[in-house]
């Protein structure tokens, strides 16, 4: 339940930056409302999506995993993945049990609401919407590549993406959620797969345009071979302007500290490397920069430090509330 006064954060993304963020944000008073992505269509998802007909549950999974409070091995046994040589392989027991939560109460969005009572959620998580949905891209050279698992690997440059259906309907608590919000957080995630598929769902980006919210924009630490490849953190933002009717965002939160050799070796094999922050072009868009040490080194990946991410953030949505209240 909300309390009196609780300030209200919207975070829009998917991926596994999201679940990061969102360890950091819930051990502060604010009310979390998570809008995650429905265009995953790989691994367990998407043969649970195909098979089953029903939203991709991956990504909502490791959100819930991410909000939930309840003891250590209960979380384990929900993201618990299984290794066997029939059918189960490689599905997780979390998005099994969706999937049954879906089947018996016929609702991807009450089969979320049920699980986040099960696992002590502390927020809201809710779908992009409703419904599976696929992502397309377009290439630069016009060919059509189909299918958010596709998209990296074609070996081209994306002009754009787009859902299908032509028809997507958001639900109507995202909506409210984002009318309400004192601040609306966007990524960190895989730019065209994770956080793009969430702003092009009819009337969510249009949402984030109209809302009077401090937006911030949280700036990926590495590239993405097949996505941003050579992007620099102002191509970022551009990139989500240029599928969007106005340009939205207030402020950019980026990595400051130099990222080791060892770690940048490790993924220049992954055609990855540091998203260099170009200030001069950052602030002919209007942002403002926050930058600071955000990185640090997990099970030798690279990944935003979800502690300090979420005092800049939390610090931010202070400051956001202050002003409005001496305005």
């Amino acid at each position: 339940m909300r309390e009196l006064g609780q300030p209200r954060i919207v975070i829009i993304g998917g991926g596994t930056g999201l679940p990061v963020l969102l360890r950091g944000l819930k051990q502060y008073p604010v009310d979390i409302t998570a809008i995650v992505t429905v265009a995953d269509d790989g691994g367990s998802s998407g043969r649970l999506r195909d098979d089953l007909q029903i939203p991709p549950p991956g990504d909502i999974r490791n959100v819930l995993a991410a909000l939930s409070d309840v003891e250590p091995l209960v979380e384990e046994m929900f993201q618990h993945r299984f290794k066997t040589s029939n059918e189960l392989s490689g599905h997780s027991l979390g998005n099994l049990i969706l999937a049954a939560m879906t089947s018996i109460t016929g609702n991807f969005v009450h089969a979320i609401q049920e699980m986040s009572k099960v696992l002590n959620v502390r927020g809201k998580v809710l779908p992009a919407a409703n419904q599976s949905v696929v992502l397309h891209a377009e290439m630069e050279d016009g060919t059509v590549v189909s299918g958010e698992s596709k998209i990296p690997y074609s070996g081209k440059k994306i002009k754009k993406v787009f859902l299908t259906p032509e028809v997507i309907t958001p639900l109507p608590e995202s909506i409210q959620a984002i009318r309400q919000a004192d601040l609306i957080i966007i990524g960190p995630g895989s730019l065209y797969t994770s956080i793009l598929p969430n702003l092009l769902v009819p009337r969510l980006g249009e949402e984030v345009c109209r809302s009077h919210a401090k937006k911030v924009y949280i700036c990926n630490l590495m590239t993405q071979a097949g996505e941003t490849h050579g992007y620099t953190a102002s191509d970022h933002v551009k990139a989500i302007y240029d599928h969007m009717v106005c340009a939205f965002m207030d402020t950019i939160l980026v990595n400051d500290k130099e990222i080791p050799e060892d770690i940048q070796l490790r993924y220049n094999e992954e055609l990855a490397d540091p998203v260099h922050y170009d200030l001069e072009r950052i602030f002919e868009l209007g942002l403002e920069v926050v930058h600071a040490d955000i990185a640090i080194q997990e099970n030798g990946a690279l990944r935003h430090d979800p502690k300090k991410v979420a005092k800049i953030l939390y610090n931010l949505l202070l400051s956001e509330t202050k002003r409005r209240y001496e305005a």
